[in-house]
């Protein structure tokens, strides 16, 4: 190679040479009268083999042209090996070593091995100057990690763990705009609402439904590895880089910049984002009193400021009649017992969660929930919120005012997509999010897990969910195809939720009110709550519990409900335990278990089974709804 690179420029200035021959001054007519020699000739002369012959005196032309042209390839070689031998380092030290390397800010007065030391040190020797604010030490030193993972949410968690298991000596960065380590979100609705520890917005620690109590957060700080030492660590770890944003990501460097300017390059990256809570915009509108006085209920901090608040103000409203409004609202209504808090409730459907429960169960819920203490006012459409001596004033499209000290605005999520432009993916134009195939890979070397991924379901058409449960299911399978696993999402995930530590459900598949529905209930038995599934099951995160198996039993059957049918008071009365089935060109495609807990794999299999029921009422009983 140095060889070739030597003998073109010769060639190219012997030729050279040649062709402005004629223009140089005469000796002896020679120059003028003959043709310069060509490289093979030349080559001869030097062994005596060529009859060639020139006057004497012109060799030293000769020698200098040839001279000139070997020094000049040997510079361009010499400067050539020595650029590529310092691409070459340059290249085995970003896949060896993180600490090595210049990041576009710093300006590095020592040799590529004094880069290696850590921020803190370099600094101590005065090595790294910065030309403007100095970045966080971890920025300083970290520009390349084996696997990335963009959010600190369940989806992440469940993605580093499910990379260290196939991959032991991984090393696995998350990146998180949130200040807290990764935690569980459920809990923030449910449990810590109920703790009696005064301190629980400041030690996030709670009792579950059976009595045992834990902390919100998946792993202790000792879990992780610090970012500085990440990539020295001998056998890898994970490592959290907390108050992060990542802005851009170019996935053709397979790099991502944060918001402080940071370059991190990877080879492996998920997006899990997660998502925003939306907000009406008739409170957007309101102006800044309005929005200082409401929470998009989503975060640590949001239960934090949300426990605080109510302990110093008279009333809160709910706006939004879901899962997430439903349970903050019978929460903070046994939290007002105490406190005299008011707790008002509104939404535009019939009932709680009435986009989810057929109608009667819809409002026999809301029965259930102003038992709870809390003021419900449904069909309800916010028309105007403003905020005047100092109370909001919520004016409803039908005329009725509410007068409140602070809103809670939870009326579903946008998933985050911000990155689709900067890294080319592709947005789902129905139901949001990244468009994923069925191994959850959006682009090569980039996989997308949680509620920002739009997948396909093989059964169910293509889907995007927003629960617990698929969070941990797809970004596990997630972080095993990133090590190669190459496995495709076929889970149906399921979801919960509480009213309280006794009544509950669970649900997988559509589980959409406007589909047609049939009922199967029988009365509940004291073990047939939230609470009473907890201490069975030792866990309060249900979704971690997912075991059972499915039993054929030959009880009496009970009367089946369909949707079309309200049913009769005496009814209502047996709504203590049941099962709804939604159908879809008369196939079930989603289940709800209503206080009938760890039957999942019951309801998975009936749904991947796809399968006309004639009798729904002996497909209920595979549930053992009638068990004492």
């Amino acid at each position: 190679m140095a060889a070739r690179r030597m003998f073109a420029p010769g060639l190219l200035a012997a030729r050279f040479f040649n062709q402005v021959r004629p223009r140089l001054p005469s000796r002896k007519g020679f120059i003028l009268n003959h043709s310069l020699p060509t490289p093979q000739q030349t080559f001869r002369c030097s062994g005596g083999t060529s009859n060639y012959s020139q006057p004497k005196g012109d060799g030293l032309l000769y020698a200098l042209v040839v001279g000139l042209t070997t020094l000049g390839g040997g510079v361009y070689v010499y400067i050539t090996l020595r650029k590529d031998r310092d691409r070459f380092k340059e290249r085995i030290v970003s896949f060896s070593t993180s600490f090595e390397g210049k990041h576009e800010d710093l300006k590095t007065t020592g040799s590529k091995e004094d880069a290696t030391q850590t921020g803190e040190k370099a600094e101590s020797q005065g090595e790294i100057e910065t030309s403007q604010e100095k970045a966080p030490t971890t920025s300083a030193v970290l520009t390349h990690v084996p696997y990335i993972l963009i959010g600190g949410g369940t989806a992440s968690f469940a993605a580093a763990r499910s990379i260290r298991a196939k991959d032991p000596g991984s090393r696995v960065l998350i990146i998180s705009d949130e200040l807290d380590l990764p935690y569980m979100r459920p809990p923030l609705s449910k449990e810590l609402w109920f703790s009696d520890d005064p301190d629980v917005s400041e030690t996030l620690r709670f009792k579950q439904w059976n009595g045992k109590e834990r902390s919100i957060f998946f792993q202790p700080s000792s879990f992780y590895v610090s970012p500085e030492e990440l990539m020295s660590s001998e056998h890898g770890g994970v490592s959290v880089l907390t108050g992060k944003k990542v802005v851009h990501m170019d996935v053709r460097e397979n790099k991502v910049k944060l918001d402080d300017g940071t370059l991190i390059s990877y080879e492996k990256c998920l997006i899990a984002t997660g998502g925003t809570p939306r907000n009406l915009p008739s409170i957007e509108r309101a102006g800044e009193n309005v929005m200082q006085r409401t929470t998009l209920f989503r975060r640590v901090s949001d239960f934090r400021s949300l426990s605080n608040l109510s302990s110093s103000i008279d009333s809160i409203t709910i706006i939004g009649g879901g899962f997430l409004g439903s349970e903050l609202a019978c929460a903070l209504a046994r939290k007002g017992r105490q406190t005299g808090l008011e707790v008002i409730q509104m939404f535009p459907e019939s009932g709680n969660m009435g986009k989810v429960l057929p109608e009667y169960l819809s409002h026999w819920t809301t029965e259930k929930v102003r038992g709870e203490g809390v003021n419900v006012m449904s069909d309800a459409v916010v028309k105007s919120v403003s905020y005047q001596n100092g109370k909001l004033n919520i004016s409803l499209k039908d005329g009725r005012q509410v007068q409140t000290d602070h809103i809670v605005a939870a009326v579903g999520l946008e998933p985050n997509t911000e990155l689709a432009k900067s890294a080319g993916l592709e947005l789902d134009g129905d139901f949001g999010g990244y468009r994923v195939n069925a191994e959850l890979q959006a682009r090569n070397n980039v996989w997308v897990a949680g509620d920002a991924a739009c997948f396909y379901d093989i059964k169910l058409g293509r889907r995007r969910v927003e629960h617990h449960d698929h969070a941990v299911v797809s970004g596990r399978l997630a972080g095993e195809n990133m090590t190669g696993a190459a496995k495709p999402y076929w889970h149906q995930s399921m979801f919960w939720s509480d009213l309280g530590p006794d009544v509950g459900y669970e649900a997988i598949g559509i589980v959409d009110s406007s589909l047609p529905t049939v009922g199967v209930f029988t009365r509940a038995t004291e073990k047939d709550t939230p609470k009473s599934a907890a201490e069975l099951s030792g866990t309060g995160i249900r979704s971690e519990s997912d075991t059972g198996e499915i039993i054929q039993t030959e009880n009496t059957p009970s009367p089946v409900l369909p949707q079309s049918s309200p049913p009769s008071t005496q009814q209502k009365e047996t709504y203590g335990k049941g099962v709804v089935f939604y159908l879809r060109d008369n196939i079930v495609v989603g289940i709800l278990l209503w206080n009938i807990f760890n039957r999942m794999p019951i309801a998975r299999k009936i749904i991947k089974d796809g399968e006309e029921h004639s009798d729904l009422n002996e497909v209920a009983k595979l549930f053992n709804i009638h068990e004492e």
